[in-house]
């Protein structure tokens, strides 16, 4: 049986992981504006619906995922 010590001391390297993999889902995704649609400028495809499909839905849904998890484990922190 594993003890709830041995997994409190393990949460800390599950986030570290965790936080890694979140800020690299972040940064691999699509920005919705680039920089000219910051300064009121675009390219005319800010403006319309962006579908997400493929690999772009599954980076943005395990992006979603990762957070919760972390999310979990910040909580789990607490209880223990």
């Amino acid at each position: 049986m594993v003890s709830i010590m041995s997994i409190a001391g393990s949460i800390p390297y599950i986030q570290i992981v965790l936080s890694v993999l979140l800020i690299g889902g972040i940064l691999l995704q699509q920005s919705e504006a680039g920089l000219g649609g910051a300064f009121g400028g675009g390219d005319g495809f800010s403006s319309g619906h962006h579908t997400k499909r493929g690999a772009e839905k599954i980076l943005f849904v395990g992006t979603i995922v990762i957070s919760i998890l972390f999310a979990v484990t910040s909580f789990s922190l607490l209880l223990i």
